[in-house]
């Protein structure tokens, strides 16, 4: 995947924790520590979308639409 240079605007003290993390070799340089966190977040927000959508079922609906699908399948 080609990646595309862009300019951000961090905190002092953000810029400090990011610097730590490339000090003890966690990350190579600033940039691929500000991919990771902003990859992870991505992730994070998208898995928390999908719980809050799941939420949204009716658990009983959902095992009788289960079931009779699997009952389709073996022939009930």
């Amino acid at each position: 995947m080609s990646s595309v240079k862009i300019a951000i605007t961090l905190d002092q003290e953000t810029l400090i924790r990011v610097d730590s993390l490339v000090a003890k070799s966690l990350f190579p340089n600033r940039s691929r520590a500000i991919q990771a966190a902003v990859s992870e977040k991505l992730a994070r927000m998208e898995r928390g979308r999908l719980a809050s959508e799941c939420a949204k079922l009716d658990p009983a609906f959902e095992k009788t639409l289960a079931e009779e699908g699997l009952n389709e399948i073996i022939g009930i």
